[in-house]
């Protein structure tokens, strides 16, 4: 059967429809974001979480779900882009947090909790021999290339396209103006071909080359294991540094993805639910590299930040790893959304227009295409109105996802949420056969 797209009227009277409901369903919402963006420009602080034509406010959040201001309860699979992997009101860490708080807080010195969650990190990632922390992905993957051009006295970086390490590291379709200005070489994802070519031909001047080994905001692309095992034999054989940012994909095995495919990068960088849903970020590596950071030795790297091991972040962190977020329960829970993806792309392959579910474990995305996709280069033949229309009826059918088609599992939910997805995915195939 050849699916074919809805015609473009058909899709706009849909979305003009579903528009018109979203505005009705959510006046609350609309007067908060009036209200906002007075003092925030587009209403917004985070360009993410806007939608068009106005943002739902969010006013509570418990177990798996999160409730409006106009008092609508959905099903959260957006998971907070992965950093809410335990929920949103895990009894275990709401103790651990009441613990720091009674403890005090903004100290300004070492904390023992800062040890017990490096060690668990370096436990469970046997890449990393040791470990510095930061207030997020992007702080990290800044620090992670940092330190590799030093190290290396080289200067140029190696990113994918449909990469993105962070706020100032997006190499999506378009370049962003607040990219950092670093000599990066922007190389094609699942092409080593075209890879080697330009490893080879920037080998002199590259300090490091930095993959995600599933490609998170760029729609839960999955690197090929011989892709990634030949990256890291070049650069094994090259002296170049390889990073991972398993920022996302850490928890889909007790030691993230590099520990699923056996591959032991120069660096790692770290993010996410690791903070238990505090700000976080972390980066570790070699021994030789990290050493770098030692202020007992000659020359050191000077690493500053605030925040680098509040209380809140560093207690919560370390009682989810060690109690909750076990290795075992990692296994369990990428087991799960692979079940999930499955039965959902059983689904799309009955649709009458291309649909399909990509990803690894509990970190899923829709693409409205057909054929394999193995970089964003395949998503130019999605429909970004299917898309669209698809985003407006998970919210009618009480599922929180992302805009861009993104879903994720949290460790509270169970198999009446995720029936609840596979219910409102059918329901919108079944919408558009008629």
């Amino acid at each position: 059967m050849t699916r074919q797209f809805p015609n473009t009227a058909v899709l706009e009277h849909l979305l003009g429809e579903a528009r018109a409901s979203y505005r009705a369903n959510n006046p609350k919402s609309l007067e908060q974001h009036q209200k906002a963006a007075r003092v925030l420009p587009g209403g917004n602080t985070r360009t993410v979480l806007f939608s068009d034509p106005f943002p739902i406010t969010l006013s509570s959040a418990e177990g798996c779900r999160v409730t409006s201001l106009d008092g609508r309860t959905y099903v959260d699979f957006l998971g907070e882009f992965t950093a809410g992997l335990y929920g949103h009101s895990d009894p275990v860490l709401r103790q651990a947090v009441l613990e720091a708080l009674n403890s005090g807080w903004v100290r300004g010195g070492h904390i023992q909790q800062e040890e017990a969650l490096a060690n668990l990190i370096c436990e469970r990632f046997p890449s990393i021999a040791q470990v510095r922390f930061a207030n997020s992905g992007t702080e990290a993957n800044l620090y992670a290339i940092s330190v590799a051009r030093a190290v290396s006295k080289k200067s140029k970086v190696m990113v994918f396209e449909g990469a993105y390490h962070g706020g100032v590291f997006v190499f999506g379709a378009a370049r962003s103006p607040l990219t950092a200005p670093f000599d990066f070489v922007r190389a094609p994802y699942n092409d080593w071909e075209a890879v080697h070519a330009l490893l080879e031909a920037n080998q002199k001047d590259l300090a490091c080359v930095i993959i995600e080994p599933m490609q998170g905001s760029g729609g839960c692309i999955p690197a090929e294991p011989a892709f990634l095992r030949a990256l890291r034999a070049w650069t094994q054989e090259n002296g170049v540094i390889l990073i991972f940012d398993e920022v996302m994909t850490s928890r889909l095995n007790g030691g993230g993805l590099q520990g699923v495919l056996d591959i032991a990068p120069d660096m790692t960088t770290l993010g996410k639910y690791i903070g238990a849903g505090f700000s976080f970020g972390a980066f570790g590596g070699r021994a030789d590299i990290m050493a770098r950071f030692n202020p007992l030795l000659p020359g050191y790297i000077a690493h500053a930040g605030t925040f680098n091991n509040n209380v809140f972040t560093m207690s919560a962190g370390a009682v989810g790893l060690a109690q909750i977020f076990t290795p075992q329960t990692a296994v369990a829970l990428t087991q799960r959304g692979d079940r999930l993806r499955s039965e959902l792309n059983e689904i799309a392959n009955t649709a009458v227009f291309p649909m399909q579910f990509t990803g690894i474990g509990s970190m899923m995305n829709v693409h409205m295409c057909e054929g394999p996709v193995r970089s964003i280069r395949d998503l130019v033949r999605s429909c970004q109105m299917l898309r669209d229309l698809f985003y407006f009826d998970m919210l009618d059918q009480g599922i929180w996802a992302a805009r861009r088609g993104m879903f994720n599992l949290s460790l509270p939910m169970g198999e009446v949420e995720t029936q609840q997805l596979i219910d409102a995915v059918s329901h919108f195939v079944r919408r558009l056969r008629v």
